[in-house]
């Protein structure tokens, strides 16, 4: 197998190794796991494991501050926003049902528009929250 190949699937998710078919629902799934990705500086692989495997509580208790790339400056309080809305809607993608994802469209859309009119503070933001929209 080529590394280009085998590198790609470590945002893929398992439903293609079951039905070995490429759906818009698995792009969804790769764009949340790169999103991810990005802003934590790193594969959110063990994070994205116990998500959807463990329960609620491993959710509840990771702080999203403490998950973010450290090798960059505290996010001001506008940038915060867009770090949150960001990251609702990567996990939003990763929902281990593919029709309780998003579609592509909607996802974009969401982006370039960001509401968030007002959020928690810096430290008190849980994934758990992000899961649920209850911030």
């Amino acid at each position: 197998m080529s590394p280009h190949i085998s590198n790609m699937f470590i945002f893929l998710h398992a439903e293609l190794a079951y039905t070995m078919r490429l759906t818009e629902k698995c792009d969804v799934y790769s764009f949340g796991v790169l999103a991810l990705e990005v802003i934590m500086g790193n594969h959110p692989g063990d994070i994205i494991y116990n998500l959807f495997s463990s329960s609620s509580s491993y959710a509840n208790n990771i702080i999203l501050i403490d998950i973010l790339d450290k090798r960059l400056p505290p996010p001001t309080k506008e940038i915060w926003k867009e770090v949150v809305f960001v990251a609702k809607m990567a996990v939003a993608c990763l929902n281990t049902n593919p029709e309780s994802r998003p579609k592509m469209d909607f996802v974009s859309h969401e982006l370039s528009i960001c509401r968030l009119s007002s959020i928690d503070p810096f430290d008190t933001i849980t994934v758990g929250q992000l899961m649920t929209g209850d911030f």
